[in-house]
């Protein structure tokens, strides 16, 4: 007999409350570094989230997506690139693990070697969060506005379920793409789009 695994798999969250305050932002990563088989990230209130594994329709288009950011972003070289394995502490003391992410170089560059070792404490300048079939569309659409917050320039929410992007960026309403063929990273990303024919 066969136990099929539900689609509505939702994050652990585990809420501290005032105890994340004695919580410094080494013991945190320290208990990342604990759990290296967890995706763990912190809100700004201090729950702690365990993210549950992607499964593989979602790895393959993540993978995709990193290789095609990662060669523009190799080639163009004013800033560095990151995969969804990277945690950053935003300015609201949250830590968010991206699917995918860019810091412009000088600002990467201002990090002591100990920040750049650890979660960097800085938002990243571009973000990417890839909808997987276990995660909610509102959560996720929350989550952009906070690195919006936080200083992102720009942000896609690739939303593969009803082919939409949503494209953020300071100061303007979110945008939606309903199904579109590419998505254009100008001009924070000169010359980068986004092929998302393998992400479909």
């Amino acid at each position: 007999m066969s136990t099929a695994i539900s689609q509505d798999v939702i994050p652990f969250v585990v809420k501290l409350g005032p105890l994340m305050k004695q919580i410094s932002e080494d013991d945190f990563f320290d208990f990342c570094l604990l759990n290296p088989d967890l995706d763990i990230e912190r809100t700004s209130d201090g729950e702690v989230i365990i993210m549950p594994p992607t499964g593989g329709e979602t790895g393959h288009s993540n993978f995709s997506l990193t290789v095609d950011f990662g060669i523009w972003a190799r080639k163009d070289g004013t800033g560095i690139g990151f995969d969804s394995s990277t945690n950053f502490v935003l300015p609201n003391g949250a830590v968010r693990g991206p699917d995918l992410s860019w810091v412009k170089r000088e600002r990467w560059e201002k990090l002591t070697p100990e920040q750049r070792r650890k979660f960097p404490p800085l938002c990243p300048d571009f973000v990417v969060e890839l909808r997987s079939p276990s995660d909610s569309l509102k959560a996720l659409q929350e989550k952009m506005q906070e690195y919006l917050e936080n200083g992102a320039q720009l942000g896609w929410l690739i939303d593969p379920i009803q082919k939409k992007v949503y494209v953020y960026r300071p100061g303007v309403d979110e945008e939606c793409l309903d199904n579109p063929a590419s998505v254009s990273g100008e001009p924070l990303l000169p010359g980068f789009t986004l092929s998302l024919s393998n992400i479909w």
